[in-house]
């Protein structure tokens, strides 16, 4: 109790005081790194004209999109290159709405419950209505009806039916603000006037061209100064969107003899189970990175290496190893039969409950029904019309065209591959029970069934130790900008570049899918190297050579062009000093030992002359009514010299003209559809967005 006691009376002072220190340092940390801190990570995507876009709402929107997509998928699955194309189409959709939205509010065009009602109940329903109930050509009226009414019992239709009406909604939105746009577009009938003057005759003239080339570039001095305020002068030439520049090596590895022989050995050890095994799909499905496809495919179709040797084989026989790309293949001979490449078949699909339609013995009692009215002659289409639970051909009459190779449930294409023409049968399959009719085959021939045992080369352990000690190895040597060309130069390496890396990038030419090479050249600075990035086969270096902001490009990124506009300037005020006020092409031609020459055709309306090339100065020049045919132009700064013009005759123009309010109709035809495709891009660049995805993936 004593050490206690003297504890407190010690250092009781000094325990008040941390106290104190620990509170007023919480209470300021509250203070300035509370909820409205800028330490904490915004969780908002992006935002249009201020409007934000949460990371939650964004993944959620994703979300959606792909369990869409995967619907539309043959195995379900969505690769990064879908998944990157679905991050772009949300952000757009999200733009669009907020940019659209704020336009309609702007103007007041809203659409009305009793529109959208009109929509698809009126007299004259939206297309999308139209075509969502079209039976045989014509609208069914009654079908919509009665899916209307459906709606309050099956919540499916009733959400269907409310991203209909949602569609429509946002469709009559977008018609409204296109159309009133439209209505301002006006060609005047004066302008339609003056260009037909303008192009009632094409020119023949007499010119001397002096070319840029003909002085030495070497000649020619510029300034920095002078190329920035060529920039500066031009900055809708060099508008640029934010991006960056990464240079990099890139240490393969590659499979080595060894790993190729390793691969062999493992895949012969195989064969022996191949020949003799009783389930032949599940030992290729475990063992091979060829699935097992179980069934047949024309031979002369067949587009595999070795194709000669390998559609020959004998039943049950077995060639190989071959080589196929990184693979090392054995290719077993299943099954040859003679069978049509095409077969055109149609078909009555009647639903079973496992499927969510009727149950089984009710359906297979109405599918033999329908198959005995079909072999009694009953019309086929009809039948399908009424009793077809298949979307996907009702369209058609229920006609499919099956091929060896098509994607179809085996039993559905074992009938249609093996039936005679004009057969009928109910087969039944996963999805219910079919009538199919075979309605025509076509060039019957052998047909091959093929197992394929393939095993890839890979680089061992090893192989990929060394190639990644390699990589390692110049990061280490490269830590700067200048280490690095150093290091590529004294060990003969090849540097790749990547120009123009976007944020929202996921793929790198040379490399591949390379997210976190793009999100780290965005954290890094200038010259800034990376380590070693692993991208599957692949280890990377990188150094980051220019950063640019979005803006007007800086002079470092366009110099090349810069100076070459610069110094054809500077050559042109050259060549004009040299000709100053010419009397007469004689003149022009003695001063700058140039000859004299002709062009003809020339015409107002079109700034390409044969002999010159794109020159709109000079066709405009060969029409000015000031030198008319009597005097030569002043010098004119064209885009490959200075020319000296003159013009000798005027000819009608071979084309009539069309009457003004032709012209005018065309024009602005031309210009209304312009604005389907260019419009929301100009607003959009109108618009305030601020695009943040790239910290987030």
């Amino acid at each position: 109790m004593s050490v206690i006691q003297k504890i407190r009376e010690k250092y009781a002072v000094m325990i008040v005081v941390v106290i104190c220190l620990a509170i007023v340092s919480f209470l300021l940390q509250d203070a300035f790194f509370g909820k409205s801190s800028m330490s904490q990570r915004s969780t908002t995507v992006g935002k249009v004209n201020g409007e934000g876009l949460e990371f939650s709402d964004y993944q959620r929107l994703i979300q959606d999109a792909e369990a869409g997509a995967r619907q539309q998928m043959p195995n379900g699955n969505i690769d990064e290159q879908t998944r990157q194309y679905i991050r772009e189409q949300v952000w757009n959709q999200f733009l669009n709405e907020q940019i659209m939205q704020a336009q309609y509010k702007k103007l007041g065009i809203a659409v009305t419950e009793a529109e959208i009602v009109d929509q698809i109940k009126g007299k004259n329903p939206n297309p999308i209505v139209v075509q969502q109930f079209t039976r045989d050509g014509q609208f069914d009226r009654v079908a919509l009806q009665q899916t209307i009414s459906q709606a309050s019992s099956n919540p499916q239709i009733r959400q269907a039916l409310e991203q209909l009406e949602n569609y429509i909604g946002k469709s009559q939105e977008q018609l409204k603000y296109v159309t009133m746009v439209k209505q301002g577009v006006y060609y005047p009938s004066w302008l339609a006037k003056q260009q037909q003057e303008d192009n009632s005759k094409t020119a023949t003239i007499s010119y001397v061209s002096v070319p840029y080339a003909s002085i030495a570039d070497s000649t020619i001095k510029v300034t920095d100064a002078e190329l920035d305020r060529f920039i500066q002068d031009h900055k809708e030439l060099f508008k640029v969107e934010e991006s960056r520049k990464v240079e990099y090596v890139s240490f393969d590895a590659i499979p080595s003899a060894q790993d190729s022989t390793t691969a062999i050995h493992q895949i012969v050890g195989l064969k022996a189970e191949l020949d003799t095994t009783k389930d032949l799909a599940g030992f290729i499905n475990r063992n091979s990175d060829i699935k097992y496809y179980d069934g047949y495919i024309s031979k002369n179709a067949a587009q595999v290496p070795e194709k000669d040797s390998i559609v020959n084989l004998p039943v049950g026989s077995i060639y190989g190893p071959y080589y196929d790309n990184n693979l090392i293949v054995f290719a077993k001979m299943v099954d040859r039969k003679n069978m049509p490449d095409t077969v055109k078949v149609r078909h009555i699909l009647i639903g079973s409950s496992a499927q969510g339609g009727l149950p089984d013995s009710i359906a297979k009692k109405r599918a033999d029904s329908i198959e005995v009215a079909v072999k009694g002659g009953a019309d086929f289409k009809a039948l399908v019309s009424k009793y077809s639970d298949d979307p996907g051909s009702k369209e058609t009459g229920g006609e499919y065209d099956i091929t060896p190779a098509s994607q179809f449930v085996p039993e559905f294409k074992e009938f249609a591959l093996e039936g005679s023409k004009g057969q009928v049968k109910t087969v039944k399959t996963q999805f219910g029970y079919h009538v199919m009719q075979i309605m025509d085959l076509k060039n019957i021939g052998p047909a091959i069934k093929v197992a394929y045992l393939g095993k890839p080369v890979e680089a061992s352990k090893e192989t990929n130790n060394i190639a990644f000690s390699a990589a390692s190895d110049f990061a280490s040597k490269s830590r700067n900008t200048a280490a690095f060309e150093k290091t590529v130069q004294q060990q003969k390496l090849n540097k790749r570049i990547a120009d123009n890396v976007r944020p929202m990038d996921f793929v790198t030419p040379g490399i591949g899918q390379s997210r976190e090479l793009v999100r780290w050249a965005y954290e890094a600075k200038k010259g800034d190297v990376s380590t070693v990035f692993t991208f599957d086969d692949k280890y990377v270096v990188a150094v980051l050579t220019s950063v640019r902001k979005e803006g007007t490009a800086p002079l470092a990124d366009v110099r090349p062009q810069v100076e070459a506009e610069v110094k054809k300037h500077k050559k042109a005020e050259q060549i004009i000093a040299k000709l100053q006020t010419p009397a007469n092409l004689d003149a022009a031609a003695k001063s700058t030992n140039q000859p004299v020459l002709k062009a003809e055709g020339v015409s107002f309306a079109t700034p390409f002359i044969a002999s010159m090339g794109f020159e709109p100065r000079v066709a405009g020049a060969a029409f000015n009514k000031k030198w008319g045919t009597t005097s030569v132009s002043t010098p004119i700064e064209g885009n490959a010299g200075v020319y000296v013009v003159k013009a000798d005759s005027y000819e009608a123009a071979a084309q009539p003209a069309q009457d003004v309010a032709s012209q005018q109709a065309a024009y602005e035809q031309g210009i209304k559809s312009m604005l389907d495709q260019q419009l929301f891009e100009v607003l959009k660049k109108k618009s305030d967005v601020k695009d943040n995805r790239g910290k987030f993936f």
